[in-house]
C-alpha cells in the first residue's frame, strides 16, 4: 500500500468521519478525498508529471494536507518546507529540490518574489487565496474533477522530501519513500497504542517536519482518526482544544507539555479524554513523567527518531514498564546496534554510537551520493547520537558523536550558523555551541571573536542572522571573546 492508497482504503472505510478540524472547517473524509483529487488534477494540468517536485511551505492547515496527499495520489514528491525558512534559505531549498510548484500562503509569497528569477525550474506559485497568482487554492479545487485514477506507484518510489541541515552546514534533501512512510503510518496498530476510529490527535509540532506527518497526520488517516489543527496557539488555546473536541493524544516536543504542567489554570478544563501522549524532539528530565501523569491522568511516553528515518526509530509502550530515562524499544521490524568507532559492535550496557537498520531508513540524500555513503553504510544508518542498550533492550542515548543542537525539537548544525555569522563584516570568526535550556532543552549560543579595530555588539549580530537564518537557528545567547 501507498500512501495514496491509504487514503482511499480510508474514505472507503470511513466515508462520513471527521478527517480534521480547522477552526470551524470540519472535513470528511469523502471530502477530503475529493478535495485531493482536484488538487492531483490540477497539478497535471500544470504539466507537472510523476517524479515531479513541488514545494509545500505552510503552516497546520487544510490546505497542507491537501497539498500532500495530491502530491501521492499524482506520484510527485512534497519537499515540506518550514514555514520560518529566510530567502536565503529557500533560495537552496527551492533550486536544490528542483520544484516546479512553490505552494504557500499569501503573506509568504515576498520570500519567494524576491528570489524567484534565481529559480529558473519553480515556474508556478499557488496560494490559499490567490492573490497575485495566476490561481487561488480555493478555484483549483472547485475548477477540477474530483475522481481521479492513480497511476502506479511502487513502494520504492520517492514520496517526500525534507531537508535537514548538514554536517558541512548546507542543508540536505532527505528521500522518504512510499514504504518509509508506510513504516510510520501503522504504529498505532502495530504497537500496544492500539488506535482506533475514534482516534482524535492535536496537531501542534508542523507538519513540515518529519515528526509532525508522522505522529500527527499519517498515523491518524491510517486509522480513519480526526486531527485537530492549530497553526497558532496558546497553553489556553490547548487546553480548550483538547476538552472541546476531545482530543484523545497529542505527539509534540518536551517543551509544551513541561508548559502545560506549569501552566497555572491548567486544572479547570476537562482532560479526561486524553488516553496518552508521546515526547520527542528533545530528552525530558525523567523527574517530570510521573508529574504529568498524575496532573493529567495520561502517560507521557518518551521515542526517539531523525528525519533520516522516516522518523520514528523507538517508543515507549503503555502496557509495559517504562524506564525513566529511557527513549523506548525498537519499533516493530527495526533492527538496532551500539558499535564503537570502528564499527564493531558493543555487547549490552556499553556506550557507542546507535545505529539502526529497517524499512524505515531514507532513500538517501538527494543528489548527494557522498553525503548518503557517510551516514548508510551496509544498510545501517548511523545516527551520530550516542547511547546504550539495556539488557531488557531499552534505548539510553547519552550524548552525541555529531555536532549539532536541537532547540524545540528543531536540528541546528553549528556549522550553518557559524557560516552566516563570519559572513558579517565586524566578525573574524566564530562558534557555535549548545547550552542547556529547560523548556527548550537546548539553545544556540554564539562564542565571537570581532575583527581589530571593529565594533558590533549583539543586537547588529542577530539583525544580521534574521537576515538569511530561520528564527530557531538564531543564537539566544551571544558572547564576545578575545580568541576561541
Amino acid at each position: 500500500m501507498n500512501l495514496g492508497q491509504m487514503l482511499e482504503e480510508a474514505t472507503k472505510r470511513f466515508p462520513y468521519n471527521i478527517a480534521f478540524i480547522h477552526e470551524k472547517c470540519r472535513m470528511t473524509y469523502m471530502e477530503f478525498n475529493k478535495a485531493v483529487n482536484a488538487l492531483a488534477h490540477y497539478f497535471r494540468g500544470l504539466g507537472i508529471e510523476k517524479g515531479d517536485k513541488i514545494a509545500i511551505m505552510l503552516p497546520n492547515c487544510p490546505e497542507f494536507i491537501i497539498s500532500y496527499f495530491a502530491a501521492q495520489k499524482l506520484g510527485v514528491v512534497a519537499v515540506t518546507l518550514n514555514v520560518l525558512s529566510t530567502p536565503y534559505e529557500l533560495r537552496h531549498l527551492i533550486g536544490d529540490s528542483e520544484a516546479r510548484l512553490f505552494i504557500t500562503q499569501d503573506v509568504l509569497t515576498k520570500r519567494y518574489e524576491e528570489i524567484k528569477n534565481d529559480l529558473p525550474l519553480c515556474k508556478h506559485l499557488l496560494t490559499t487565496s490567490g492573490m497575485d497568482t495566476d490561481c487561488s487554492f480555493t478555484e483549483a479545487i472547485r475548477n477540477n474533477p474530483v475522481v481521479w485514477e492513480m497511476p502506479y506507484i511502487a513502494g520504492s518510489d520517492p514520496a517526500v522530501m525534507i531537508y535537514t541541515a548538514g554536517l558541512t552546514g548546507r542543508a540536505l534533501g532527505a528521500v522518504l519513500t512510499q514504504d518509509n512512510l508506510m513504516t510510520q503510518a501503522v504504529l498505532f496498530k502495530e504497537t500496544d497504542l492500539q488506535g482506533t476510529s475514534a482516534e482524535r490527535g492535536l496537531a501542534v509540532i508542523p507538519f513540515f517536519h518529519s515528526f509532525g506527518a508522522t505522529a500527527n497526520m499519517l498515523v491518524v488517516f491510517y486509522i480513519g482518526g480526526s486531527v485537530v489543527l492549530l497553526e497558532r496557539f496558546t497553553l489556553d488555546s490547548i487546553f480548550t482544544a483538547i476538552e472541546r473536541e476531545k482530543v484523545s493524544y497529542i505527539c509534540s516536543v518536551p517543551r509544551m507539555f513541561l508548559g502545560m504542567l506549569f501552566h497555572q489554570g491548567g486544572e479547570k478544563y476537562d482532560l479526561s479524554s486524553l488516553r496518552f501522549c508521546i515526547t520527542g524532539g528533545s530528552a525530558i528530565p525523567k523527574e517530570f513523567l510521573p508529574l504529568f501523569r498524575e496532573k493529567f491522568g495520561a502517560p507521557l511516553l518518551e521515542g526517539y527518531g531523525l528525519t533520516e528515518a522516516s522518523p520514528i526509530c523507538s517508543i515507549s509502550r503503555i502496557t509495559i514498564e517504562q524506564k525513566p530515562g529511557s527513549i523506548g524499544i525498537p519499533i516493530p521490524g527495526l533492527e538496532v546496534m551500539i558499535v564503537d568507532d570502528h564499527g564493531a559492535g558493543l555487547p549490552s550496557g556499553e556506550i557507542g554510537e546507535l545505529i539502526v537498520r529497517g524499512k524505515n531508513v531514507m532513500l538517501g540524500y538527494y543528489k548527494d551520493d557522498k553525503a548518503t555513503a557517510e551516514v548508510i553504510r551496509d544498510g545501517w544508518l548511523h545516527t551520530g547520537d550516542l547511547a546504550r542498550i539495556d539488557e531488557d533492550g531499552y534505548i539510553f542515548l547519552t550524548g552525541r558523536k555529531k555536532r549539532m543542537v536541537i532547540t524545540s525539537g528543531f536540528n541546528v548544525y553549528p556549522l550553518e550558523v557559524e557560516i552566516v555569522l563570519e559572513m558579517h563584516p565586524a566578525v573574524q570568526t566564530a562558534r557555535v555551541e549548545s547550552k542547556e535550556d529547560l523548556m527548550r532543552g537546548e539553545i544556540v549560543k554564539a562564542l565571537i571573536v570581532k575583527k581589530p579595530g571593529m565594533e558590533v555588539d549583539d543586537k547588529e549580530i542577530l539583525k544580521h542572522c534574521r537576515s538569511y537564518l530561520s528564527s530557531y537557528k538564531l543564537p539566544r545567547e551571544i558572547e564576545f571573546v578575545a580568541a576561541l
